[in-house]
């Protein structure tokens, strides 16, 4: 919605669908309709994709598909994530499959369905959604933050080959965020391990006096990146953070 409402038309990709295992609900068809719906109330063109990002041909026959109908793609935004929280010693397998399949996979399957047509078009800009956690300590999420720093890697990576094809790839690492992701049980599940094991839980501490960020802190900070006022940006790791990555 933020980039629409300043001008771009948009592919709008989600799963619609519960991932088996998350502690809050995923996103419905219904949230991907509403926001079809209010980029179109404000005149601009939204494609829907119900595809999940660790489906590489889906994605790719689905995108390549919405791309030939809107006549180019110059922006590409991987924001698909997921979390969990437990100490090391209760992770599983699944969970730490799912945390990497996602986040961290499901970034390279962005970049690799997109990046083909930003070369197409002579240029563009990447925008990676990584963590405070892609940067430094969160603890009771292990698969989480290997992923997130994983993303950080990938920005780094693509960055540096990309460049040649004048696309410019960075990375954006906000704080906690007031989304869904923060409802269900994945609170209580951090404060129990916090009770059993107290001193790593100083990493969730802002410097600022909040608790959280809003999701418009975040958009505002993509919209910056895939602007022409960032040109000259590539290979960024932009925290959007309250300062949690300082402390």
């Amino acid at each position: 919605m933020r980039l629409a409402g300043e001008g771009a038309d948009v592919i709008v990709l989600d799963v619609c669908a519960q991932i088996d295992g998350l502690p809050y609900p995923s996103a419905t068809k219904a949230d991907l309709d509403e926001t079809i719906r209010l980029v179109e109330l404000g005149g601009r063109r939204a494609l829907p994709v119900e595809r999940d990002v660790r489906d590489l041909v889906g994605m790719r026959e689905e995108v390549d598909a919405a791309v030939t109908e809107l006549g180019g793609l110059d922006i590409v935004v991987a924001n698909a994530g997921v979390t969990m929280s437990a100490p090391w010693t209760d992770t599983t397998p699944e969970m730490w499959d799912i945390q990497i399949g996602i986040n961290l996979t499901g970034a390279w399957h962005t970049v690799m369905v997109g990046a083909p047509h930003l070369v197409r078009r002579g240029g563009g800009s990447i925008v990676l959604i990584s963590s405070a956690a892609g940067l430094k300590v969160q603890p009771y999420m292990v698969p989480y933050m290997a992923s997130k720093f994983g993303v950080t890697g990938l920005t780094k990576a693509f960055a540096a080959e990309l460049a040649k094809d004048n696309i410019r790839v960075n990375s954006i690492h906000p704080t906690g965020t007031n989304t869904p992701m923060g409802g269900g049980t994945l609170w209580a599940a951090i404060q129990a391990s916090m009770a059993d094991n107290p001193r790593p839980s100083v990493a969730f501490t802002n410097m600022l006096p909040v608790d959280r960020i809003e999701p418009e802190d975040v958009a505002n900070a993509v919209l910056f990146l895939a602007s022409d006022e960032a040109a000259s940006i590539t290979s960024l790791h932009m925290t959007v953070d309250a300062g949690v990555t300082s402390l």
